[in-house]
Formats: structure tokens, sequence, C-alpha cells
């Protein structure tokens, strides 16, 4: 089915150093830009991720350092990939969890601070786990009755993931063919941050989803422990998650302030 779209539509994929959003590096990255009319436009361009690559997480994509040690770092290639999406709404597998997080991560080491949450995003993975429970190529085999080859390489997957979301579309009507709808499906909570350490209730009060004040609202505990904002900068949290934190803690000040 083809895609009813109102902005451009990026299918992208990440391939890593690892799976740690605040250490890990992109050492490639695919894209398959799909316009309103239809017209398709893809690249994949491989990255420099300036940290070797563990020998165990090549045996996996096959990209090492060996690969990448003369090909430009990200910081050089930021502003190429804010073009690409800028206007564009953006779709992969697993992106959600991971691919989206550690591309805002990417952009914030790049001294660029990109509004992503403007954007809707739909991931393939999800909508397949909530209709069928399987792995990317066991997707591909059932929605699309092909097998995966050169799966863990970003340019197979991103494709294959194009293709999956068209044939849900297909198989599935219930899916409404809209983007807006896509992404709400796709979404299992309202995260503020990315990687959802902080939520969004009913009421729109951000709440912290982990750890000692796992539901408790962030202004609040900020009022009652101080310090315990300050732990979450100084400790391997995302950019991103420092980034919102400090927003709601500067509007919790001002707010004050004003009283």
């Amino acid at each position: 089915m083809k895609l009813n779209l109102k902005n451009p539509l990026v299918f992208f994929d990440l391939e890593t150093t690892g799976i740690n959003v605040v250490s890990d590096r992109i050492v490639e990255i695919s894209y398959l830009k799909v316009h309103p009319n239809g017209k398709e436009e893809s690249g994949t361009l491989l990255v420099n991720p300036t940290i070797p690559i563990p020998k165990s997480t090549t045996e996996i994509h096959g990209i090492s350092d060996e690969d990448v040690k003369d090909k430009p770092t990200f910081v050089e290639i930021a502003k190429t990939i804010l073009k690409i999406i800028e206007g564009c709404d953006l779709a992969g597998y697993n992106s959600n969890k991971f691919d989206i997080p550690l591309l805002a991560e990417e952009f914030l080491r790049a001294g660029i601070d990109i509004d992503l949450k403007k954007r809707k995003f739909i991931d393939v993975q999800v909508i397949f786990h909530k209709k069928e429970q399987r792995t990317l190529s066991a997707a591909y085999k059932f929605y699309c009755e092909k097998n995966l080859t050169d799966a863990h390489r970003a340019e197979a997957d991103t494709k294959a993931t194009y293709e999956i979301l068209q044939a849900q579309l297909d198989r599935y009507n219930d899916l409404e063919n809209d983007v807006e709808k896509l992404s709400g499906f796709s979404s299992h909570t309202r995260n503020v941050d990315f990687v959802g350490r902080i939520i969004i209730d009913e009421k729109g009060v951000e709440r912290f989803n982990f750890g000692k004040y796992k539901g408790k609202a962030v202004e609040e505990v900020f009022k009652k422990d101080p310090a315990y904002y300050g732990w979450m900068m100084n400790n391997d949290f995302p950019l991103y998650t420092k980034k919102v934190l400090t927003n709601i803690k500067l509007r919790g000040a001002f707010g004050n302030n004003k009283e």
C-alpha cells in the first residue's frame, strides 16, 4: 500500500559501536526518504566513530575500524544529516528505543540542538510486536515473503523496514494510513525524553519513570530533593535527558520567582 503522507517520511537505520545510547557512536547511517508524491531518495554513509569498534560488534554488522578510519566523523556530516531530515517525520525498526535517542545524542555532541520531538516517529518494530511478536528478519519473511539478506547492515535493514510498513498497511484494515496515527500506535508510553526516563501523565505532568522517585512529579522531586538534579547531571544519563531535566528545573525556578 502506498503511504499516505503529508510530510516526507525518512526511514533510517544506524549501525553503531554498541547499544549504549550514552557512550556508543554511529558507524553507519542509511536512509530512505519517501516524499508525499511517492518520489524516493536514499543514501548510506560510513562514519568514523572516533572510538574503537569492538570485535564482537564488528562480527554482527561487518564494519571494522579499518573500514571507517578515513571516513568523516558525525560532527563533520551532522549538517548534511540535518538537511536530509529537515521537515520530515522519521521511521525505523526499534527506532523509538534506540536509533532516535542515539541520533539525538550525536546531534547534541556535535553542538546542534535539534528538537526532534516536533517530528512524528513510526516504529515498525512496535507495530510488528503488537501484531505478531517477531524479529526484523521474521517480519520481512512474514509480511513480504522474502528472506532478509545482509541483515545488520543499515541499507538492507532500512529498505526492509520500508517494505514491511507498506505490507503492514495492506494486511491490517484497522491500521490507518496516516503518519500521526501510525506514530501514536508505535508508542508504548508518552516519553518526554527519548529513552523514557521521564514520561508525561494524562494531566500533562512530567514524572520520573525509574528509580526511587518512579511515578513522582519531577518538579516536586526537585523541590524536596534538589540534590537529585545534580546527581542525574553528573551521572551516565543521555544528554537529551539532561536537557529535558534542565528545562523543567529552570521552568520551576522562574515560576517560583514570579510567585
